[in-house]
């Protein structure tokens, strides 16, 4: 297990570490510290990052970033709170993981996080005339419900 050699090289750079079973860390780190504690974790750990996930909590944007170990099996989760409703913005890791791009997208399409440096943060899964500014993951979005053709009453009675 590496998760103590983890915690001594990051110390200073997370808020929170908790150890949720033997395999699952869970820690908090700055915004602008997120880069370095993935560079940290991918190049003297020799991790990979798996995925990114994102929330809305209502007052304020969650991003964890879900880092494994192939050489021990532990999972290391990197949260990220991002309290700008307004405008939240995060580092891009797509410079460090290309295989990033495609959640960043999602992440930004979702929930309107976006991701600086990220080189093309257009619609991956929403239809290109989804209106602008609607982010449907996020708690304040409100959309009008269209009925469904088979909704509609029949015309003949």
């Amino acid at each position: 297990m590496i998760k103590d050699e983890v915690k001594k090289k990051l110390e200073g750079k997370f808020k929170d570490w908790s150890v949720k079973n033997p395999r699952r860390v869970y820690f908090t780190v700055d915004k602008s510290d997120l880069h370095s504690v993935a560079e940290t974790l991918y190049k003297d750990f020799k991790m990979r990052l798996s995925t990114v996930s994102g929330v809305d909590n209502g007052d304020n944007f969650e991003l964890i970033y879900h880092f494994g170990s192939d050489k021990t099996g532990e999972l290391f989760n990197v949260r990220v709170f991002v309290h700008e409703q307004d405008n939240p913005e995060v580092d891009s890791l797509v410079p460090m993981f290309r295989a990033t791009e495609w959640v960043e997208r999602e992440i930004h399409e979702m929930l309107g996080i976006k991701f600086i440096g990220h080189p093309d943060l257009k619609h991956l899964l929403l239809d290109h005339d989804w209106p602008e500014g609607k982010y449907p993951l996020r708690k304040t979005c409100i959309l009008e419900k269209k009925p469904y053709p088979q909704d509609k009453e029949d015309e003949n009675g």
